[in-house]
């Protein structure tokens, strides 16, 4: 695997990194040239990914975190310093869903989406920030969603944690622009990962959604690492504070 790259010299932490979207995000990264922090909830699958790319030649560390927690942001960052002694890249993938409805979701459920979706995201900033401030050239890719911007009709806490994720990446965006830190939002349409698999499964192409999608099909993982990379790279040098949706045409309507 080639260590040149548009990510060349770049130290990259991502969350949610055994996921579809983050697997595929460091997998893309790791070609790109960039040294790997990976993260994620279950600790084996975050080292496993990690000891996999450093097969193939990549600078990679795996490391278990729940994001919800300040405690393993704070431990996980002083990590990422002793291992690397910089931050350039921040990359919030971490997320859970809940498809209840306003009146369907339970306290308990609704408060554990928001502490993941939402609150995770702005620990991640405010944890790494120091960091990525010393780097002078870095950059926050937070992952919301198309439903961060549409309504469904349900996943009510889902879709109150990926507004606010919006908006939250909007006004870090404004705060740290003159800092050296870029903030910018991606969101996903309707792609295929171990979150909605099952749905996929049960309704295929006639899942809503889908149906709704002018391409007519779920998208694939792999087709939203290159948008973290673009924003990830040198190339969005003066991009910050802006949404960019990869959704198959869903929100076009």
């Amino acid at each position: 695997m080639t260590m040149a790259g548009r990510l060349a010299g770049k130290t990259a932490l991502i969350t949610g990194a055994a996921g579809g979207i983050g697997q595929a995000t460091a997998e893309l990264f790791a070609r790109q040239g960039a040294h790997l922090v990976l993260t994620d909830a279950c600790a084996d699958a975050a080292a496993d990914l990690a000891a996999r790319l450093g097969r193939a030649g990549v600078e990679a560390l795996g490391i278990g975190l729940d994001v919800s927690s300040p405690q393993q942001w704070s431990e996980v960052i002083a990590q990422v310093e002793r291992r690397f002694a910089r931050l350039d890249v921040l990359v919030n993938i971490a997320g859970i869903v809940d498809w209840a409805g306003v009146e369907e979701a339970d306290p308990h459920t609704w408060h554990r989406v928001i502490a993941v979706n939402q609150t995770g995201t702005w620990l991640g900033m405010k944890t790494a920030m120091p960091l990525l401030r010393a780097s002078g050239n870095a950059s926050v890719i937070n992952t919301s969603s198309v439903l961060g911007l549409i309504g469904s009709g349900g996943a009510a806490a889902y879709h109150a944690s990926k507004g606010a994720v919006r908006l939250l990446t909007k006004t870090a965006a404004v705060e740290y622009a003159a800092q050296g830190v870029r903030v910018n939002s991606v969101h996903p349409g309707v792609i295929a990962t171990p979150m909605i698999q099952e749905i996929l499964r049960q309704e295929g192409d006639r899942q809503p959604d889908i149906v709704r999608t002018p391409m007519r099909r779920a998208g694939r993982p792999e087709e939203i690492a290159p948008m973290m990379l673009f924003l990830a790279s040198d190339e969005s040098s003066y991009v910050t504070g802006a949404e960019f949706v990869v959704d198959g045409g869903l929100t076009a309507h």
